[in-house]
């Protein structure tokens, strides 16, 4: 059973041991993923003159590892330990990366990809063990305002990442920001030691007599029959393919759109992480009082109508706003999700839903970002941006039928209370 039921007052969220190990732990990966995410990207851009092709490829192998392995990676972390799951895959991730910069060493470029795919894999295991600890310590209460505090972590990185991925590589080179990048999951992984010992006994439970396969498809039939997950699973699929379509194209919105140098994309992110925060700050305040189904419907409106407007824009001031836009209504996607799929998702089968869910995601992700360098070279750049912005917006009807849905344990809270009013 969830812990959560025992709930601590909301103002004690920062003194969940829990809560401080996992944050310190974001904090040290996020600089490691911004390190590796710019200088990966400025290192292919200038060893292949701008090619679309090899521009697309990095976040091909970023995400396609991720939908291959999800249904896995999921399925696995129902059955193993999760605390023990989390700390070894930072431990192989950062093993990964210092091969990764060995072969840089010794002159094999190439291999460069290989950092960002075996993060990707392991994220796949790790991600969803995480998912499950924050259903055993976090208060039901407080999982929406503590996915608002992640998502502020991450709008603070947007603003301050992109710079400092920047910085590093065009004042030290590939090869320290690969160091860098290498010396953060490893500094994470020591910083997950402090998460409480996993329950030896609930561990064996989970895992008990099973096969995988059954598991796997257990979670699938789980997902089918909810009311929620399942149009939660049409909406990742459409969102997938949406931000798929232009997830690689960024720097050429900045060098075509704009007229400004490739590293203007910095500024571009930056405005975005600021409002970000903004926006994950706003959704703390309003998170007892909105349904996160209602948070994740505007926020994928928002994202449809700035997402459009970027790709018509050529003034940078215009576009700088309708990102700032975007990134203040993005917390609300990725917090609406996320809470979406604690509160109505039984313990048992948080990785297992996680499983099915992100290969909807990322699947169709995939597909478009390995078909975004052809769409490049075949179609206007402004048309590839309506397109993205039109399938965002189909998310909508999908959840506008769930709206007024409660969660079960608020559905069960309010019977009670209608019984204890009765009874009066």
């Amino acid at each position: 059973m969830s812990t959560n039921t025992a709930a601590a007052p909301p103002e004690s969220i920062f003194k969940n041991r829990f809560f401080q190990t996992v944050l310190l732990s974001n904090v040290l990966l996020q600089i490691g993923i911004w390190v590796r995410n710019f200088a990966i990207l400025l290192f292919v851009t200038d060893k292949t003159n701008n090619d679309p092709i090899s521009v697309s490829l990095i976040s091909v192998v970023e995400f396609a590892p991720i939908f291959i392995f999800a249904f896995i990676g999921g399925t696995f972390a129902d059955r193993w330990r999760p605390r023990r799951t989390m700390i070894w895959c930072d431990f192989l991730s950062a093993a990964s990366v210092f091969v990764v910069l060995g072969s840089l060493m010794i002159g094999s470029w190439q291999l460069i990809y290989l950092a960002t795919a075996v993060s990707a894999i392991l994220s796949q295991f790790s991600q969803p063990s995480s998912m499950k600890l924050f259903k055993k310590h976090v208060p039901e209460n407080q999982l929406q305002s503590a996915m608002a505090l992640f998502q502020s972590l991450i709008g603070i990185f947007m603003v301050l990442g992109p710079s400092l991925g920047v910085f590093v590589y065009q004042t030290y080179g590939i090869e320290i920001s690969i160091a860098i990048m290498g010396i953060a999951f490893l500094l994470s992984a020591v910083v997950l030691f402090r998460i409480p010992k996993d329950d030896k006994e609930e561990a064996a439970a989970a895992a008990g007599d099973k096969q995988f396969w059954k598991e796997l498809t257990d979670g699938l039939r789980y997902v089918w029959k909810s009311k929620v997950l399942r149009p939660l699973g049409g909406t990742f699929a459409l969102a997938g393919t949406a931000i798929g379509t232009i997830q690689s194209l960024g720097i050429f919105l900045v060098i075509e759109r704009l007229d400004q140098s490739k590293d203007f994309l910095q500024y571009l992110l930056m405005v975005n992480g600021f409002a970000m925060l903004i926006g994950g700050g706003l959704i703390m305040a309003v998170a007892k009082k909105v349904q996160p189904q209602v948070i994740l419907a505007a926020g994928t409106v928002v994202s449809a109508v700035t997402i459009a407007g970027m790709g018509i824009s050529t003034n940078v001031t215009l576009t700088l706003v309708l990102q700032f836009l975007s990134g203040l209504m993005m917390p609300g996607i990725q917090i609406g999700i996320s809470t979406m799929i604690l509160k109505w998702t039984e313990p048992e089968y948080i990785g297992r839903v996680n499983g099915a869910l992100s290969p909807m995601f990322m699947g169709m992700m995939v597909i478009m970002m390995s078909l975004s360098g052809v769409l490049k070279s075949a179609f206007p750049l402004v048309g590839i941006y309506i397109f993205a912005g039109f399938v965002m917006i189909l998310c909508v009807p999908l959840l506008v039928p769930i709206f007024k849905l409660r969660p079960p344990g608020e559905e069960a809270n309010a019977a009670a209370a209608e019984v204890n009013e009765a009874a009066r």
